[in-house]
């Protein structure tokens, strides 16, 4: 309960100090909390449901949903209060966070954000052209009670060039189009904005081969320099070039950038399959011998010298590439295979919490929703992190002894719900009192 308590007392501080803002601070805590608890699906309605039934806040419709449409509630410098709560953010010194976009779908029309998008994940009886949102999210990877988690620091809502273009509604804020942004800007922008907040600690992004490209890489090394790198995947017909020798006396004309051609990545593949050794790594929760081949080239699209991996399987091999030259291959292979904890995050976040069955159409109304979705993921990790004892997991499975994230939910809304966390964390009253009001009350009194 005291866990409870400190995060939601720190949520409280970026409101103001009025009367008002500490109303709208002490609903703000328990929204995110009937989010959080496993009582339903995260959908607005919902949500007011939770705070009258179960928390016996007496608010009127009308003034809990203008709450979650208000254009004034401090998300920057909430998002900068979690982002402080993390305890020990580093991992072996760095910042680890990935990177990668998903689609929400949605069913009704008008609501913001939305288009048709092609989905390359689509299942055959699925369409691959989704009414849904896309989102380019950056979570901060890091091991929870001996689990790789994924907490959500950020993210942008993605419109195609052609949707601004015709001026459609669902791109619209308060009348006007929202400007046009590559996702690699997006990405850019989110990365250097969480780099400067942990203005002293590398930054190591984990992503795939899409978002591994120079677009990306040279305006956040240009911001952080050496404190930046990237870690991502090679594509099959990737050049790689040997690294520069020594220059060649009574040679005439500038040094060259790059040394010989080496091959492509598939060709290399196969010359170095027969050298390479085995590696023992945490991957996946187990302990997996894996055997690799690692060597250091360079790379056109970057324009600087990476570390190159090939991972090989019985019947198929991976290339990973850093631009970290001091990580080892075990480190290589190890946070290339937690990045996919972003995508059970996204699983989190649009099924579990249930930001998917949101139907809310407001612009503001849905940046609001999503905020409060992705900040009650990223607290329930906070919450699981700060337990002094593992979570036990309550429903077994064959080859899983770590806790689920719906373990951690539920031990939240038991310290929420208990009698005595109202008197650590007040409720909001009816409503703030008209000050004109009270007096003529006085007066008549």
């Amino acid at each position: 309960m005291f866990i409870l308590r400190d995060l939601s007392h720190s949520l409280q501080a970026p409101f103001s100090d009025t009367k008002l803002g500490q109303e709208r601070a002490s609903l703000f805590v328990y929204t995110l909390l009937s989010i959080i608890i496993p009582f339903t699906s995260s959908i607005t309605s919902n949500c007011l449901r939770c705070l009258v039934t179960l928390f016996g806040i007496e608010i009127e419709d009308h003034r809990f949903y203008t709450f979650m449409a208000s254009t004034t509630l401090p998300w920057r410098r909430l998002w900068q209060t979690v982002w402080g709560l993390i305890p020990s953010p580093e991992t072996d010194g760095r910042l680890l966070v990935a990177l990668d976009d998903s689609i929400n779908p949605k069913i009704g029309k008008n609501i913001f954000a939305c288009d048709t998008i092609f989905d390359h994940a689509a299942k055959a009886n699925q369409s691959q052209y989704p009414w849904a949102q896309n989102i380019v999210a950056v979570g901060l990877l890091k091991q929870i009670k001996g689990r790789w988690a994924c907490l959500f620091l950020d993210f942008r809502f993605y419109f195609a060039k052609k949707t601004i273009e015709a001026e459609q509604r669902t791109a619209k804020i308060k009348g006007k189009v929202v400007p046009f942004q590559t996702k690699l800007e997006q990405a850019g922008q989110m990365l250097i904005g969480i780099g400067q907040h942990f203005s002293t600690t590398p930054v190591l992004a984990v992503m795939d081969s899409w978002f591994g490209n120079e677009s990306l890489w040279q305006p956040v090394r240009q911001a952080f320099g050496a404190r930046f790198n990237m870690l991502s995947r090679l594509r099959s017909n990737n050049v790689l070039y040997d690294q520069l020798g020594e220059p060649q006396p009574g040679k005439r004309g500038r040094r060259p950038k790059y040394g010989s051609r080496l091959g492509s990545t598939a060709e290399m593949a196969q010359a170095y399959q027969a050298l390479a050794t085995i590696y023992t790594v945490n991957l996946y929760g187990k302990q997996r011998d894996v055997r690799a081949y690692e060597r250091m080239v360079m790379l056109k699209t970057l324009k600087c010298p990476v570390r190159v991996v090939w991972v090989f399987r019985k019947t198929q091999w991976v290339a990973l590439f850093t631009t970290d030259l001091t990580l080892s291959v075990t480190q290589i292979i190890e946070f290339y295979g937690a990045r996919w904890k972003i995508e059970s995050g996204f699983k989190e976040l649009k099924q579990d919490i249930g930001s998917q069955s949101s139907q809310c159409r407001n612009a503001q109304a849905v940046l609001n929703h999503l905020n409060f979705c992705m900040m009650a993921s990223t607290i329930t990790w906070i919450y699981a992190d700060r337990l002094k004892a593992d979570p036990q997991r309550r429903h077994k499975v064959k080859g899983r002894t770590s806790f689920a994230f719906s373990d951690v939910r539920r031990i939240i809304a038991e310290a929420a719900l208990d009698e005595d966390f109202d008197r650590l964390c007040p409720k909001p009253s009816n409503s703030p009192k008209n000050s004109l009001v009270a007096v003529l009350l006085r007066m008549v009194a």
